[in-house]
């Protein structure tokens, strides 16, 4: 069994258990509103049928997994989180309950699915369903419902509602968070406080949008009845609009950049693959690190570009590795690389530490730090220099001045959890 696998099992047998209570409950006691219940699981199908995400056979981000447990049908959690919320119909209180809201959810979730199944989304397609983004959808929900729906009634209208809508919305979010990130923990065993923080910075994006949504849905229904769902749903659907072009924006800067990175190969400056396996290994050294958000993603960039510096030199490096060179070539080839990164228009963060990459580690910022670390690993285990475990001790002799030990001790930990050959520990100095 793989590491996390259990945990993985655990929150999808939770929602199993959860939908399938309320489906049986929903069985036995019959379909509270029933007209409500349609309505909302409608929109939810609907904003899964919708949900974002690149083409099947788009290219691939330079490098692995990130966070992603970004919402990626935010239609659909906002009126799922809605109906948790609804506490009346046109001024008439509503009976539906923890156990309907978590059936309703489950079946038009499942229902909003098929289609993609059916058509058989890419493993890099977002509008590919996955299980655990369901599974997570059905929990946090069915919490919203168990904080709101017993206890609503008590509220008092006007400041003390709203607060206590507030109340309810601040734990769901933080439920969410933790849920999302102890999945990608399970997935990845990336440290679990960076995770986390990641998933609690993404709320004030398109999670606050999907909670204010969802809040006014049933406020407004509250009011006026279920006229209020599409007109309600409109902008929510522009904020999705905007942030899927948004989100293609970034992929075109990060397939612009790998493409600059690319050319140090075709002019024959590095090995193929280089520059891709630098920045893949030096992004998961980052969150083993504790590194996240624009700090992770300056790495990635600097990584792929750290070796760039080398188009301007008269004579190639043999090899292109740079790892060997003596400090002041590796200096001088950094530096170049800082003025042609600079000259891109990446933000100046990136060609920061593509210069500082070559300086000894005391003096630098850890993202450099890891670059370096990556750089020289890939150099000497990728090509033919030693195994994976030679040259993880040759960096190991390095930490005096040119390795930080922890940079070095967390590269061993993640070829480690990969199945790298010959690393089944850490080294220590």
């Amino acid at each position: 069994m793989r590491p996390g696998a259990a945990t993985v099992g655990a929150v999808r047998a939770a929602a199993l258990l959860l939908g399938a209570a309320g489906l049986a409950a929903t069985l036995r006691h019959g379909l509270a509103e029933p007209g409500n219940a349609l309505a909302f699981g409608t929109l939810i199908a609907l904003g899964e049928l919708a949900r974002r995400g690149a083409r099947a056979g788009a290219a691939a981000p330079p490098v692995r997994e990130a966070p992603r447990g970004r919402e990626p049908a935010p239609l659909a959690a906002a009126a799922a989180l809605a109906y948790a919320l609804l506490g009346a119909d046109a001024g008439t209180a509503t009976t539906h309950g923890v156990l309907q809201t978590a059936a309703v959810v489950s079946a038009a979730g499942l229902a909003g699915t098929v289609p993609h199944i059916a058509r058989g989304r890419a493993p890099g397609d977002d509008r590919r369903p996955d299980p655990d983004h369901l599974a997570r959808r059905v929990l946090t929900v069915g919490f919203a419902a168990l904080c709101f729906q017993p206890l609503y009634k008590w509220a008092a209208p006007g400041a003390p509602y709203v607060l206590f809508l507030l109340l309810v919305l601040v734990l769901t979010g933080l439920c969410d968070a933790v849920l999302a990130a102890l999945l990608l923990r399970a997935r990845t065993a990336y440290p679990y406080g960076p995770l986390l923080r990641d998933e609690l910075r993404a709320l004030l994006g398109i999670g606050s949008a999907v909670c204010a949504t969802g809040v006014v849905m049933a406020l407004g229904v509250a009011a006026t009845g279920l006229w209020a769902l599409p007109v309600l749903a409109v902008p929510l659907l522009l904020t999705q609009v905007s942030y899927r072009r948004y989100a293609a924006v970034r992929t075109v800067n990060r397939q612009t950049i790998a493409s600059l990175a690319r050319a140090t190969e075709i002019a024959g400056c590095t090995p193929p693959g280089h520059a891709r396996r630098v920045a893949a290994l030096a992004t998961a050294v980052g969150r083993e690190l504790g590194l996240g958000g624009t700090e992770l993603t300056v790495l990635e960039y600097a990584a792929l570009m750290h070796d760039i510096g080398q188009l301007s030199l008269v004579d190639p490096v043999p090899g292109g590795a740079t790892a060997p060179l003596p400090a002041e070539d590796q200096r001088r080839i950094a530096l170049l690389g800082g003025e042609v990164v600079r000259m891109t228009g990446v933000p100046d963060a990136v060609a920061h530490v593509v210069e500082r990459q070559a300086d000894p580690y005391r003096d630098q910022p850890l993202p450099a730090r890891i670059v370096r670390t990556v750089n020289a690993y890939d150099d000497l285990a990728g090509a033919g220099a030693g195994a994976a475990l030679e040259a993880l001790e040759t960096l190991r002799l390095g930490t005096a001045r040119d390795h930080h030990p922890e940079v070095v001790a967390g590269l061993a930990r993640v070829l480690a959890r990969e199945g790298t050959p010959g690393v089944t520990s850490v080294p220590t100095g």
